[in-house]
């Protein structure tokens, strides 16, 4: 008699685990390394964090949208920037245009991202995006990024 109590403790939850994975399988999976997150960059600050943390080989994708500037002589423009070229030393990416959205992994080099770009993480760190501009206490505006990440095997599906 005393049998049966303890019968039913042990094969009750089994039995309710077994079918809640019989029945939603798919809930029960491990989620994939995608995610999609709404940030919003400003123009008049430094490096900005997304809030993600990425590894090497992760497939990055932005969009972004919106306006900035980043000077009061260039008028809004958006995440590709200003159609100006810069040389000067002191922006985070010479040789592309002012008031560009970049990204940056971890305390990694700068790169283009534009309105529109996918990278392979080329190392493991969170990720970060700013205006390329050097003084950015004329600057205004705001874009909004749109940022998802795979990992390499999710990116060959």
């Amino acid at each position: 008699m005393r049998m049966r109590p303890i019968f039913w403790m042990l094969f009750a939850p089994a039995a309710l685990c077994g079918a809640t994975l019989f029945l939603r399988p798919q809930e029960w999976a491990p989620g994939p390394h995608t995610r999609l997150s709404p940030t919003t960059i400003y123009a008049y600050r430094q490096w900005q964090s997304a809030g993600l943390d990425v590894q090497k080989g992760d497939v990055i994708t932005v969009q972004a949208k919106g306006e900035w500037q980043y000077s009061p002589f260039v008028g809004l423009h958006g995440p590709e920037g200003g159609g100006r070229p810069v040389t000067v030393a002191t922006y985070p990416l010479r040789g592309e245009d002012g008031g560009v959205l970049l990204g940056r992994i971890g305390d990694g080099a700068p790169f283009y991202v534009g309105r529109w770009t996918t990278v392979v993480a080329t190392e493991a760190g969170r990720l970060y995006f700013r205006i390329n501009d050097d003084l950015l206490g004329d600057n205004k505006g705001q874009l909004t990024l749109t940022i998802e990440v795979r990992t390499p095997t999710e990116a060959a599906r």
